[in-house]
């Protein structure tokens, strides 16, 4: 391992690679050809060409660990013709699309059998599309995972380099035409941030679908607290394995909860990324909204596009005939050479949602984001539960809710006189104390209602292919994140509230330091800042935003289990007279 850091590096064991599990069928190297026409299991899709596959080829990084990968490509090319279409991941580089949809997403997110070949990596592109159009595919297993060797590093230089180095090999591969792009979402797409910043010349072009820009900030510790009990839990124990352990966010948290030089080094310079760049977002992912966002406003080239989607991620990647239309377009003009018309396409494309049954709006072209016509204004928080829009509240009182009470929380409305569109990044001020205790966790969602009052939900997939259509008709079992929203949401933990301004993207995102705890003498009346995720939502007259703010999360995400808060007794929210809480809208 090359990169060094000024703390100990805890680790945690993995289950070791067992034929079977996420594909993996043992490290065994060959060569094989895939005839037009294969199917690889009963009701995927046939593929279309011959593809060449090479299976568990090695390569060797600088430090002489050798990391393990699948290479796709068109069989009979000429030389020095194809470019390489890298995607970088943990969870084994034949654990395929379909067997993920079928153990995590309800009705397979409405994803038609036939759609995929079974070829596809977890979270990236299908080679049997991109082998038809004279692209190879790399499916890598990255340093820890499976029988790639190492201890796993999940982000960072050491990751950075690692990529770096196998784009460096891809490049000279005697196939290959020496440009090298990288594609797929969620760390598929986070990755891509932390190796473009390097600057490998060979890295032509990246389309990070779905990146999270910090690890710590925007999901493992956001507002201070833990939130990674979804990776323990799940993507550790279910999917990850390897032979040499993996460093350890929980243990990590456990022993340094705040920012030091490991955490830190898991958010990426993107001011640092000079290439052709096409980036999504959406707002119904809990973890890579705000990394989309920065990468839009930081990438340091003309040449970048944002189009932020109203779908599911997954969906967006495999079930959205468009998008992979675009990302051909993308890709053949940056990796061939193409002269099409991609560049024609707009920069930015937003979308805003309606909550219910009703359609979303997709493909909204922007000037830019955040959007410049953006009106910010204020809804003062009132003592008896509403919000005013740009007049404080004459009347000063307080709102109170129990924060050890998973139910309880403290609400205030607004409620829209005519249609009205939020489009962008709002941010909640509350003046709050505790007289119990000398910290507070304060969770706050944005809820739509109703006309008559009830909360709405969003679906994060089309209608088309599922067995229901209405929100309410959905089962219980069925109700994740995966599939429904709720709002946008803001977590801090008042000794974290701590600000570096000048590293803030935007005043409505604040950048947390977290290299000191200010906790709060009980009784104290103290103001926290608090970001809110980005959202996009549609309001008609006589429907209503409501803020909430309770001591725990309330959105759908497993955000973490109750023993990583910190809270006791009431807390008190000021508002009115000297106290202006409020909530910053982006109205548009």
């Amino acid at each position: 391992m090359t990169v060094k850091f000024n703390v100990n590096v805890p680790r945690q064991d993995l289950k070791h690679p067992e034929n079977g599990h996420g594909g993996y069928q043992g490290l065994h190297p060959r060569t094989e050809i895939l005839p037009t026409g294969h199917v690889t299991a009963p009701g995927l899709r046939a593929l279309s060409c011959d593809i060449l596959v090479e299976h568990d080829v090695a390569i060797t990084m600088r430090d002489g660990c050798k990391l393990y990968a699948d290479i796709y490509r068109p069989p009979s090319a000429p030389e020095r013709s194809v470019p390489a279409i890298l995607c970088w991941g943990p969870f084994g580089k034949k654990f395929n699309g379909v067997d993920s949809l079928r153990i995590m997403t309800p009705w397979n997110l409405g994803v038609p059998d036939g759609t995929l070949s079974g070829l596809e990596k977890f979270e990236a592109p299908d080679p049997a599309d991109f082998v038809d159009r004279g692209y190879a595919i790399i499916n890598i297993d990255s340093r820890g995972a499976f029988d790639s060797e190492g201890c796993m590093a999940i982000m960072g230089t050491q990751e950075a380099e690692d990529g770096y180095d196998t784009i460096e090999w891809l490049a000279k591969l005697p196939w290959c035409n020496g440009s090298v792009g990288m594609a797929g979402n969620s760390h598929l797409a986070i990755i891509q941030w932390f190796i473009a910043a390097l600057q490998p010349p060979s890295l032509k072009a990246i389309a990070p679908w779905e990146g999270c820009g910090d690890l710590y900030r925007e999901q493992f510790a956001r507002g201070g607290i833990y939130g990674g009990d979804l990776f323990d839990h799940l993507i550790v124990k279910w999917i990850l394995r390897g032979r040499n352990g993996m460093e350890s966010f929980r243990k990590m948290f456990e022993e340094h909860p705040g920012a030091n030089d490991w955490w830190n080094d898991k958010r990426p310079d993107m001011k640092k990324i000079n290439i052709p760049t096409y980036i999504t977002g959406t707002y119904t992912n809990t973890m890579h909204g705000m990394g989309a966002i920065r990468g839009w406003m930081e990438v340091n080239t003309p040449h970048k596009w944002l189009r932020w989607h109203p779908y599911q991620e997954w969906f967006d990647i495999w079930g959205n005939p468009e998008g992979k239309e675009e990302l051909f377009s993308f890709f053949d003009r940056y990796l061939k050479g193409v002269e099409n018309d991609w560049e024609s396409t707009p920069h930015v494309r937003m979308s805003v949602l309606k909550f219910g049954e009703k359609e979303p709006l997709a493909n909204v072209v922007e000037e830019d984001f955040p959007i410049p016509r953006t009106n910010y204004r204020k809804a003062y928080l009132t003592p008896n539960g509403g919000l005013n829009l740009d007049e404080p509240s004459p009347s000063a009182g307080t709102v109170s809710y129990n924060s050890e009470d998973i139910k309880d929380t403290a609400t205030f409305t607004y409620t829209f006189p005519e249609r009205t569109q939020i489009v962008g990044m709002p941010k909640a001020v509350l003046w709050m104390r505790n007289d119990d205790f000398d910290d507070m966790d304060v969770f706050i969602v944005l809820n739509k209602l109703s006309a008559t009052g009830e909360r709405m939900l969003n679906l994060n997939i089309p209608w088309t292919n599922l067995p229901v259509k209405k929100i309410a008709d959905i089962p219980e079992d069925k109700r994740t994140e995966v599939i429904l929203y709720q709002g946008p949401t803001g977590i801090l933990r008042a000794s974290n509230r701590d600000i570096d301004a000048s590293r803030s993207m935007h005043p409505n995102w604040p950048f947390y330091t977290h290299e000191k705890e200010e906790k709060v003498n009980p009784g104290t009346v103290v103001r926290l800042e608090i970001g809110i995720w980005c959202m996009g939502i549609e309001f008609e007259a006589g429907e209503s935003l409501q803020l909430s703010v309770g001591g725990f999360y309330q959105g759908f995400a497993n955000f973490g289990t109750n023993e990583h808060i910190r809270n006791k007794g009431k807390h008190w929210i000021h508002a009115g007279g000297e106290y202006d809480s409020h909530l910053i809208l982006p109205f548009v």
